[in-house]
Protein backbone atom coordinates (compact mmCIF):
# COMPACT_ATOMS: atom_id res chain seq x y z
CA UNK A 1 0.00 0.00 0.00
CA UNK A 2 1.60 3.11 -0.88
CA UNK A 3 2.29 5.77 1.86
CA UNK A 4 -0.79 8.28 0.53
CA UNK A 5 -2.86 5.75 1.13
CA UNK A 6 -2.07 4.78 4.79
CA UNK A 7 -2.73 8.52 5.89
CA UNK A 8 -5.68 9.30 7.46
CA UNK A 9 -7.21 12.60 8.13
CA UNK A 10 -6.40 14.65 11.75
CA UNK A 11 -8.99 13.79 14.02
CA UNK A 12 -10.81 17.60 14.13
CA UNK A 13 -13.12 16.99 17.01
CA UNK A 14 -9.93 16.61 18.76
CA UNK A 15 -8.19 19.54 17.64
CA UNK A 16 -11.96 21.55 18.56
CA UNK A 17 -11.89 20.00 21.97
CA UNK A 18 -8.36 21.28 22.49
CA UNK A 19 -9.18 24.79 21.59
CA UNK A 20 -11.99 24.99 23.94
CA UNK A 21 -9.86 23.62 26.49
CA UNK A 22 -6.96 26.06 26.31
CA UNK A 23 -9.64 29.01 25.50
CA UNK A 24 -11.67 28.39 28.76
CA UNK A 25 -8.26 27.76 30.01
CA UNK A 26 -6.91 31.21 29.69
CA UNK A 27 -10.00 32.93 30.51
CA UNK A 28 -10.53 31.56 33.65
CA UNK A 29 -6.45 31.04 34.31
CA UNK A 30 -6.72 35.17 34.20
CA UNK A 31 -9.80 35.44 36.49
CA UNK A 32 -7.79 33.88 38.83
CA UNK A 33 -4.47 35.23 38.65
CA UNK A 34 -5.68 38.86 37.84
CA UNK A 35 -5.35 39.98 41.47
CA UNK A 36 -2.34 37.98 42.56
CA UNK A 37 -0.24 39.51 39.57
CA UNK A 38 -1.89 43.32 40.19
CA UNK A 39 -0.52 42.86 44.19
CA UNK A 40 2.55 40.62 43.41
CA UNK A 41 3.75 42.47 39.94
CA UNK A 42 1.36 45.48 39.55
CA UNK A 43 0.42 44.23 36.30
CA UNK A 44 -3.10 42.08 35.99
CA UNK A 45 -2.36 40.56 33.16
CA UNK A 46 0.88 39.10 34.34
CA UNK A 47 0.45 35.63 34.30
CA UNK A 48 -2.05 35.91 31.24
CA UNK A 49 0.77 36.94 28.90
CA UNK A 50 3.03 34.36 29.65
CA UNK A 51 0.73 31.69 29.64
CA UNK A 52 -0.52 33.07 26.16
CA UNK A 53 3.61 32.88 25.22
CA UNK A 54 3.53 28.90 26.16
CA UNK A 55 0.00 28.22 24.52
CA UNK A 56 1.36 30.18 21.53
CA UNK A 57 4.41 28.27 21.79
CA UNK A 58 3.05 24.89 22.64
CA UNK A 59 0.09 24.93 19.56
CA UNK A 60 3.36 25.55 17.02
CA UNK A 61 4.63 22.16 18.38
CA UNK A 62 1.48 20.19 18.68
CA UNK A 63 0.99 21.20 14.60
CA UNK A 64 4.77 20.45 14.31
CA UNK A 65 4.45 17.26 15.90
CA UNK A 66 0.76 16.29 13.81
CA UNK A 67 1.80 16.16 10.80
CA UNK A 68 4.84 13.93 11.65
CA UNK A 69 4.93 10.10 11.23
CA UNK A 70 4.37 8.67 14.87
CA UNK A 71 6.51 5.90 14.22
CA UNK A 72 10.04 8.38 13.88
CA UNK A 73 9.44 8.62 17.68
CA UNK A 74 10.38 5.01 18.04
CA UNK A 75 14.21 5.94 17.36
CA UNK A 76 14.32 8.37 20.23
CA UNK A 77 12.68 6.57 22.79
CA UNK A 78 15.40 5.42 24.65
CA UNK A 79 17.12 8.44 24.36
CA UNK A 80 14.43 10.58 25.59
CA UNK A 81 13.95 7.72 28.43
CA UNK A 82 17.89 8.83 29.67
CA UNK A 83 17.04 12.37 29.22
CA UNK A 84 14.22 12.17 31.59
CA UNK A 85 16.25 10.37 34.03
CA UNK A 86 18.90 12.86 34.21
CA UNK A 87 17.23 16.27 33.87
CA UNK A 88 15.15 13.92 37.55
CA UNK A 89 18.48 14.22 38.52
CA UNK A 90 19.16 17.34 37.55
CA UNK A 91 16.41 18.82 39.58
CA UNK A 92 17.53 16.67 42.39
CA UNK A 93 21.12 18.46 42.61
CA UNK A 94 20.42 21.79 40.96
CA UNK A 95 16.71 22.53 41.06
CA UNK A 96 15.35 25.51 42.44
CA UNK A 97 12.71 25.15 45.18
CA UNK A 98 9.06 27.17 44.94
CA UNK A 99 6.67 26.73 47.97
CA UNK A 100 8.72 24.30 49.36
CA UNK A 101 9.27 22.18 46.11
CA UNK A 102 12.36 21.23 44.58
CA UNK A 103 10.83 21.07 40.59
CA UNK A 104 12.17 23.06 38.60
CA UNK A 105 15.54 24.02 36.66
CA UNK A 106 16.23 27.50 36.12
CA UNK A 107 17.89 28.57 33.03
CA UNK A 108 18.23 32.16 32.93
CA UNK A 109 14.98 33.99 33.15
CA UNK A 110 12.95 31.00 32.04
CA UNK A 111 12.46 28.27 34.64
CA UNK A 112 11.61 24.32 33.31
CA UNK A 113 9.83 21.50 35.07
CA UNK A 114 11.76 18.23 33.96
CA UNK A 115 8.88 16.23 35.36
CA UNK A 116 6.32 17.27 32.82
CA UNK A 117 9.04 16.43 29.95
CA UNK A 118 9.09 13.16 31.73
CA UNK A 119 5.49 12.39 31.05
CA UNK A 120 5.23 12.80 27.47
CA UNK A 121 8.88 10.59 27.58
CA UNK A 122 7.93 7.95 29.05
CA UNK A 123 4.40 7.47 27.11
CA UNK A 124 6.85 6.90 23.99
CA UNK A 125 9.11 4.84 25.87
CA UNK A 126 6.65 2.26 27.34
CA UNK A 127 4.59 2.29 23.79
CA UNK A 128 8.14 1.18 22.33
CA UNK A 129 8.96 -1.13 24.86
CA UNK A 130 5.55 -2.57 25.43
CA UNK A 131 5.46 -3.29 21.59
CA UNK A 132 8.70 -4.92 21.30
CA UNK A 133 7.76 -7.28 24.05
CA UNK A 134 4.36 -7.71 22.73
CA UNK A 135 4.63 -11.55 21.95
CA UNK A 136 5.80 -12.22 25.96
CA UNK A 137 3.34 -9.35 27.50
CA UNK A 138 1.07 -11.90 29.19
CA UNK A 139 4.72 -13.45 31.22
CA UNK A 140 5.09 -12.17 34.53
CA UNK A 141 8.78 -11.85 34.08
CA UNK A 142 7.89 -9.35 31.01
CA UNK A 143 5.47 -6.89 33.12
CA UNK A 144 7.95 -6.63 35.88
CA UNK A 145 10.86 -6.20 33.48
CA UNK A 146 8.55 -3.31 32.00
CA UNK A 147 7.79 -1.66 35.46
CA UNK A 148 11.76 -1.93 36.59
CA UNK A 149 12.40 1.03 33.56
CA UNK A 150 9.11 2.67 35.64
CA UNK A 151 10.63 2.81 38.99
CA UNK A 152 13.78 4.79 38.50
CA UNK A 153 11.81 7.65 36.97
CA UNK A 154 9.17 7.45 39.42
CA UNK A 155 11.95 7.23 41.86
CA UNK A 156 13.57 10.25 40.97
CA UNK A 157 10.30 12.54 40.27
CA UNK A 158 8.67 11.38 43.69
CA UNK A 159 11.19 12.64 45.84
CA UNK A 160 9.84 15.96 45.14
CA UNK A 161 6.54 15.61 43.33
CA UNK A 162 4.69 12.21 44.52
CA UNK A 163 1.64 13.06 42.33
CA UNK A 164 3.64 13.09 38.92
CA UNK A 165 5.09 10.22 40.21
CA UNK A 166 1.64 8.26 40.47
CA UNK A 167 0.63 9.15 37.76
CA UNK A 168 3.87 8.07 35.45
CA UNK A 169 3.08 4.67 37.54
CA UNK A 170 -0.38 4.87 36.43
CA UNK A 171 0.09 5.60 32.65
CA UNK A 172 2.64 2.35 32.88
CA UNK A 173 0.15 0.07 34.67
CA UNK A 174 -2.26 1.13 31.92
CA UNK A 175 -0.13 0.57 29.14
CA UNK A 176 0.69 -3.12 30.22
CA UNK A 177 -3.33 -3.81 30.94
CA UNK A 178 -3.96 -2.32 27.12
CA UNK A 179 -1.70 -4.74 25.80
CA UNK A 180 -1.74 -7.87 27.64
CA UNK A 181 -4.29 -10.71 27.29
CA UNK A 182 -3.93 -11.62 30.93
CA UNK A 183 -5.40 -9.30 34.25
CA UNK A 184 -4.81 -11.77 36.75
CA UNK A 185 -1.03 -10.72 36.77
CA UNK A 186 -1.85 -6.91 37.50
CA UNK A 187 -3.06 -8.35 41.13
CA UNK A 188 0.96 -8.97 41.67
CA UNK A 189 1.63 -5.34 40.13
CA UNK A 190 -0.60 -3.34 42.15
CA UNK A 191 0.34 -4.87 45.50
CA UNK A 192 3.87 -4.22 44.34
CA UNK A 193 3.10 -0.51 43.05
CA UNK A 194 1.34 0.33 46.48
CA UNK A 195 4.21 -0.99 48.34
CA UNK A 196 6.52 0.97 47.02
CA UNK A 197 3.95 4.08 47.27
CA UNK A 198 3.91 2.91 50.90
CA UNK A 199 7.58 3.17 51.30
CA UNK A 200 7.44 6.95 49.78
CA UNK A 201 5.01 8.29 51.94
CA UNK A 202 6.84 6.91 54.97
CA UNK A 203 10.69 8.21 54.01
CA UNK A 204 9.15 11.76 53.98
CA UNK A 205 7.75 12.88 57.44
CA UNK A 206 5.38 15.59 55.33
CA UNK A 207 3.86 13.04 53.26
CA UNK A 208 1.97 11.61 56.35
CA UNK A 209 1.51 15.06 57.65
CA UNK A 210 -0.43 15.06 54.26
CA UNK A 211 -2.57 12.59 55.74
CA UNK A 212 -3.55 14.24 59.04
CA UNK A 213 -3.96 17.27 57.20
CA UNK A 214 -6.58 15.58 54.49
CA UNK A 215 -8.47 13.65 57.68
CA UNK A 216 -8.30 17.06 59.59
CA UNK A 217 -7.55 20.41 57.65
CA UNK A 218 -9.18 22.14 60.64
CA UNK A 219 -6.61 21.71 63.37
CA UNK A 220 -3.80 22.18 61.60
CA UNK A 221 -2.02 25.53 60.09
CA UNK A 222 -1.26 24.00 56.55
CA UNK A 223 -4.82 23.15 56.11
CA UNK A 224 -5.66 26.66 55.54
CA UNK A 225 -5.68 26.20 52.10
CA UNK A 226 -8.01 23.18 51.66
CA UNK A 227 -10.53 25.06 54.01
CA UNK A 228 -10.65 28.08 51.58
CA UNK A 229 -10.96 26.41 48.20
CA UNK A 230 -13.96 24.39 50.04
CA UNK A 231 -15.33 27.78 51.14
CA UNK A 232 -14.78 28.64 47.43
CA UNK A 233 -17.03 25.66 46.19
CA UNK A 234 -19.90 25.87 48.85
CA UNK A 235 -20.22 29.59 47.81
CA UNK A 236 -20.46 29.20 44.29
CA UNK A 237 -23.75 27.11 44.13
CA UNK A 238 -25.65 26.01 41.23
CA UNK A 239 -24.61 28.61 39.16
CA UNK A 240 -21.59 30.51 40.64
CA UNK A 241 -21.14 34.37 41.42
CA UNK A 242 -20.26 35.43 38.35
CA UNK A 243 -16.76 35.52 36.25
CA UNK A 244 -14.40 37.51 37.91
CA UNK A 245 -16.36 37.95 41.01
CA UNK A 246 -14.51 35.33 43.17
CA UNK A 247 -14.11 36.45 46.50
CA UNK A 248 -11.97 33.73 47.78
CA UNK A 249 -8.70 34.20 45.41
CA UNK A 250 -8.43 37.76 47.04
CA UNK A 251 -5.87 35.97 48.72
CA UNK A 252 -7.98 33.69 50.47
CA UNK A 253 -7.30 31.12 48.68
CA UNK A 254 -2.77 30.87 48.19
CA UNK A 255 -1.64 30.92 44.28
CA UNK A 256 -5.81 30.38 43.03
CA UNK A 257 -4.50 30.38 39.85
CA UNK A 258 -2.51 27.00 40.25
CA UNK A 259 -3.72 23.67 42.11
CA UNK A 260 -6.28 24.98 43.56
CA UNK A 261 -8.12 26.85 40.27
CA UNK A 262 -11.06 24.30 40.26
CA UNK A 263 -12.75 25.55 43.69
CA UNK A 264 -12.04 29.21 41.49
CA UNK A 265 -14.05 27.66 38.78
CA UNK A 266 -17.00 26.28 41.62
CA UNK A 267 -17.14 29.81 42.88
CA UNK A 268 -17.29 32.10 39.90
CA UNK A 269 -19.26 29.41 37.50
CA UNK A 270 -20.79 27.01 40.14
CA UNK A 271 -21.74 23.56 40.01
CA UNK A 272 -22.93 24.14 36.39
CA UNK A 273 -19.95 25.48 34.76
CA UNK A 274 -17.87 22.96 36.65
CA UNK A 275 -19.73 20.27 35.42
CA UNK A 276 -19.57 21.91 31.90
CA UNK A 277 -15.83 21.83 31.94
CA UNK A 278 -15.72 18.26 33.35
CA UNK A 279 -17.30 16.93 30.56
CA UNK A 280 -14.72 18.89 27.94
CA UNK A 281 -12.12 16.58 29.64
CA UNK A 282 -14.59 13.48 29.35
CA UNK A 283 -15.01 14.48 25.45
CA UNK A 284 -10.93 14.87 25.49
CA UNK A 285 -10.62 11.34 26.68
CA UNK A 286 -13.12 9.30 24.51
CA UNK A 287 -11.46 11.38 21.47
CA UNK A 288 -8.31 9.44 23.19
CA UNK A 289 -10.02 5.85 23.33
CA UNK A 290 -11.46 6.22 19.99
CA UNK A 291 -8.49 6.90 18.26
CA UNK A 292 -6.72 3.94 20.42
CA UNK A 293 -9.11 1.46 19.15
CA UNK A 294 -9.17 2.44 15.61
CA UNK A 295 -5.14 2.65 15.32
CA UNK A 296 -3.70 0.39 12.77
CA UNK A 297 -0.85 -0.94 14.94
CA UNK A 298 -0.07 -1.41 18.60
CA UNK A 299 2.74 1.63 19.27
CA UNK A 300 -0.14 4.30 18.23
CA UNK A 301 -2.37 3.15 20.06
CA UNK A 302 -0.50 2.58 22.92
CA UNK A 303 0.34 6.37 22.46
CA UNK A 304 -3.36 7.57 22.58
CA UNK A 305 -4.03 5.15 25.46
CA UNK A 306 -0.60 6.90 27.87
CA UNK A 307 -1.86 10.29 26.73
CA UNK A 308 -5.27 9.08 27.44
CA UNK A 309 -4.57 7.85 31.15
CA UNK A 310 -2.31 10.81 31.83
CA UNK A 311 -5.29 12.74 31.21
CA UNK A 312 -7.80 11.14 33.20
CA UNK A 313 -5.60 10.20 36.26
CA UNK A 314 -4.79 14.05 36.56
CA UNK A 315 -8.05 15.85 36.05
CA UNK A 316 -9.38 13.33 38.51
CA UNK A 317 -6.78 13.74 40.82
CA UNK A 318 -6.45 17.24 40.74
CA UNK A 319 -10.56 17.34 41.48
CA UNK A 320 -10.05 14.95 44.23
CA UNK A 321 -7.62 17.11 46.08
CA UNK A 322 -9.71 20.33 45.54
CA UNK A 323 -12.84 18.67 47.22
CA UNK A 324 -10.61 17.23 49.76
CA UNK A 325 -11.08 13.40 48.57
CA UNK A 326 -7.93 12.91 48.71
CA UNK A 327 -4.35 14.66 50.54
CA UNK A 328 -3.19 17.39 48.46
CA UNK A 329 -0.70 16.11 46.24
CA UNK A 330 0.02 19.78 44.20
CA UNK A 331 -1.13 18.50 41.33
CA UNK A 332 -2.45 21.15 38.60
CA UNK A 333 -5.35 21.25 36.47
CA UNK A 334 -4.80 20.74 32.73
CA UNK A 335 -5.46 23.43 30.56
CA UNK A 336 -6.53 25.55 32.90
CA UNK A 337 -4.04 25.63 35.68
CA UNK A 338 -1.06 28.45 35.28
CA UNK A 339 2.17 26.76 34.38
CA UNK A 340 4.16 27.18 30.61
CA UNK A 341 5.98 23.84 30.68
CA UNK A 342 2.92 22.02 31.35
CA UNK A 343 1.24 23.19 29.13
CA UNK A 344 3.61 22.87 26.19
CA UNK A 345 3.80 19.54 26.56
CA UNK A 346 0.23 18.81 26.80
CA UNK A 347 -0.21 20.56 23.70
CA UNK A 348 2.37 18.31 22.23
CA UNK A 349 1.26 15.34 23.78
CA UNK A 350 -2.08 16.04 21.76
CA UNK A 351 0.16 16.69 18.46
CA UNK A 352 1.25 12.82 19.61
CA UNK A 353 -2.09 11.93 19.33
CA UNK A 354 -3.13 13.68 16.88
CA UNK A 355 -0.38 11.96 14.80
CA UNK A 356 -1.47 9.19 15.46
CA UNK A 357 -4.85 9.38 14.12
CA UNK A 358 -3.61 10.71 10.99
CA UNK A 359 -0.89 8.09 9.71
Amino acid sequence: MADEEKKGHKDYVLIVIVFLLVIVGLVIMYSASAYNGRVKFHDSFYYLKKQVFATVLGIICMFIVAEMDYHVWQKFAVIGYLMAIGLSVAVMLWGSEYNGSKRWLSLGPFSFQPSEFSKVALIIFLAWIVTKNSKNIGKMRTLFKIMLFILPIVGLVGTSNLSTAIIILGIGALLIFVASPKYGQFIGLGVTAVAFMGIFLALESYRLERIAIWRNPEQYEKGYQTLQGLYAIGSGGLFGTGLGNSIQKLGFVPEAQNDMIFSIICEELGITGAVGITLLFLLLIWRFFLIAVRCRDLFGSLIASGAMAHMMMQVILNIAVVTNTIPNTGITLPFISYGGTSVVFLLIEMGLVLSVSKW
